[in-house]
């Protein structure tokens, strides 16, 4: 089997894809963003407050697999025929070995410890010993498997949470796969809503949560409308700009005595996060892992 790996704008990149597997019978096609772990990566879903994003990276990178190398030379010749002068051009082309793909994805996803006792275990692996507080988590559509340093902060939090923190009622605002609202529903919290602005996140949720034995009278998974009232915890794990342009909005979910914990913050943003809840709340750093913040503030109680 033989790789051909392409880069092209983002006007390039459906054209492009369509006559990989359409007119050239690749036998797949994936598309990467091209500045992936760069300043340059942005992500491609829209955040509350924020106008819709275009639908694609400015930059990406195509993968395309051919069963022969003739069949990949001659569609590096074509494609660069068609979209060359549009800004197209081959990267590699090179012979890959024959893998077996689910073991292959299987083997990248092991079981995370965010405490000797909480663990996140993906449903092909077995528990590890001593572990008390477990979710079944695989990867999939949504964001959040509990590798990324910010949803490891906030699981961790969940862990080892204050004393003061009341878990009787709790928001997961942004849930993504769900990870944080199932890690609050695994520490013995009372109800939990978790919302979403991608019904494909809602959807993962109410399936994680399904598969984990979490009834939905203790979380409830929906739109962003479903929040109301004000909460124990309320659990944010999204980026620095909607946090700040979502701040009124989640400090007065916030109950007197209740806690608001936030990532998806990089260290130098933390000053901004800070200003944009003065208003409400005295937020500050309380952990802090590879260049990420976690920040968190208590409402005092009434």
């Amino acid at each position: 089997m033989f790789e051909l790996v392409l880069r092209a704008p983002a006007d390039v990149v459906e054209p492009l894809s369509d006559l990989l597997m359409d007119e050239l019978e690749s036998l797949s096609v994936s598309v990467e963003d091209a500045d992936a772990d760069t300043e340059s990566e942005r992500a491609l879903f829209g955040e509350p407050g924020m106008p819709a994003p275009a639908p694609g990276w400015e930059r990406s990178t195509l993968k395309a697999l051919f069963d022969s190398e003739a069949a990949a030379e001659q569609a590096a010749t074509l494609a660069l025929a068609h979209f060359g002068e549009q800004g197209a051009h081959v990267q590699a082309l090179h012979r890959v070995e024959e893998q077996d793909w689910v073991r292959l994805t299987q083997s990248q996803f092991a079981p995370v410890e965010i405490t000797p006792e909480f663990w996140v275990v993906p449903s092909w692996h077995e528990v590890p010993p001593g572990a008390k507080h477990v979710m079944r988590l695989d990867p999939g559509l949504a964001f959040g498997t509990g590798t990324h340093p910010t949803t490891h902060m906030c699981l961790r939090w969940l862990a080892r949470k204050p004393e003061t923190a009341d878990l009787s009622r709790v928001l997961d605002y942004g849930c993504g796969s769900g990870i944080l609202a199932l890690g609050a529903a695994v520490v013995g919290a009372g109800f939990i809503d978790a919302v979403d602005i991608d019904p494909a996140a809602v959807q993962s949720t109410r399936d994680n949560a399904q598969r984990n034995g979490v009834p939905a009278t203790t979380l409830a998974a929906g739109l962003p409308a479903q929040a109301q009232g004000q909460y124990g915890v309320v659990l944010a794990n999204i980026l620095a700009t909607p946090l700040k342009l979502l701040a009124p909005l989640l400090a007065g979910h916030v109950a007197p005595g209740g806690w608001l914990v936030m990532a998806g913050i990089l260290e130098r943003q933390a000053e901004e996060i800070t200003a944009a809840y003065a208003p409400w709340l005295d937020v500050q750093v309380a952990d802090q892992q590879e260049g990420w913040v976690l920040m968190c503030a208590r409402r005092p109680a009434a």
